[in-house]
């Protein structure tokens, strides 16, 4: 199966999903590019964006060369005592969005969000697994996760025992909130890591933004010592991301990425060529493509990255044993 591994649900809660999107500073700025990128425009953020993301999602979905993507939920952020950490966070969606969408739709693969710091960290995993999960996703810098903390080893058994995948993100963060910047390393990856839990590098440590610390040779040393680490290939159509494309496509890291875009992050034709990886016919046939997530899986294959990077996920994501049961739904939170 091709799947993209690495595609965000944003919502209002205009539909009761406790969905928010509350952007700040840079991230308000950039905001009207994020719809833009996925044909939506600045009024719907204020209208039934509920209704009109997932429709247009699901409609992106259809019309790619995709079997599904995976797609992620996303948690509040939450301090180490376990209280949540109001005023943070530039959007937040919950568990019961995504898993309610895979379960009226085969192609999306749910993806729950679970701070291990929360006080029902562990009830809720269950609880997600059981409804079908197929991986875990933080963003430790901006969810202020510090892996290794010795309170969190009880949950990350617990997510090795369920063979849940992690994914993590690595590296700079240039579109929401960060909270505590150098968690972006890789290296705090290892308590998990060393716990036996298989995880998904997002972004293999790369720079969001040009004054960030590249972490990819981190990443790149971290994938001889860690079997079960991976890394993916979301938003490598950045300007400041793709500078380690040609790095990507080496042996010794090709044989251990995961296809994701990152969208609703906008999807750039030209960082292929400007690496030289394609030519300008290429870049010209592809940059009309309207559809973000066929344009990001074309593109991507026009700078060599081979089949596997492409269905690498049917094989590492969760796939339940018999079909989810009717869990019953947590009400979501709608606080910020």
């Amino acid at each position: 199966m091709l799947i993209d591994a690495h595609v965000h649900l944003v919502g209002n809660g205009s539909r009761g999903s406790g969905c928010w999107f509350r952007p700040r500073g840079p991230t308000r700025l950039l905001s009207p590019f994020f719809m833009r990128a996925v044909g939506l425009t600045r009024a719907d953020l204020n209208g039934d964006l509920d209704r009109i993301y997932a429709e247009r999602l699901l409609e992106y979905i259809r019309g790619s060369s995709l079997d599904a993507v995976a797609l992620f939920a996303q948690d509040a952020v939450y301090r180490e005592d376990g209280a949540r950490w109001t005023g943070r966070g530039t959007f937040y969606v919950p568990n019961e969005a995504v898993l309610q969408l895979a379960r009226e739709h085969p192609s999306i693969r749910p993806v729950v969000s679970i701070h291990p710091a929360r006080p029902d960290a562990l009830e809720e995993l269950a609880r997600c697994v059981a409804a079908g999960a197929a991986a875990l996703k933080l963003l430790p810098n901006c969810h202020n996760v510090e892996c290794g903390l010795p309170r969190y080893r009880r949950f990350w058994e617990e997510v090795a025992a369920q063979r849940l995948p992690f994914i993590a993100h690595t590296g700079g963060e240039n579109t929401i909130d960060e909270v505590r910047p150098e968690l972006a390393d890789p290296r705090q990856l290892r308590t998990p890591l060393e716990m036996g839990v298989t995880v998904i590098a997002a972004h293999c440590g790369t720079a969001s933004r040009f004054i960030d610390r590249d972490y990819f040779p981190v990443f790149r040393e971290m994938l001889a010592g860690f079997p079960n680490l991976y890394g993916d290939t979301a938003a490598f159509n950045l300007p400041t991301r793709c500078r380690r494309l040609r790095d990507c496509l080496r042996p010794g890291v090709v044989e251990r990425l995961v296809h994701g875009s990152d969208v609703p992050v906008p999807v750039f034709a030209h960082p292929g060529l400007v690496m030289g990886l394609f030519g300008v016919r290429t870049w010209w046939r592809l940059r009309r493509l309207r559809n973000p997530l066929e344009r990001d899986y074309r593109l991507k294959r026009a700078m060599g990255f081979p089949d596997e990077v492409f269905t690498r996920a049917a094989r590492l994501l969760r796939q339940p044993a018999t079909p989810p049961p009717s869990v019953p739904p947590r009400r979501p939170e709608a606080r910020g």
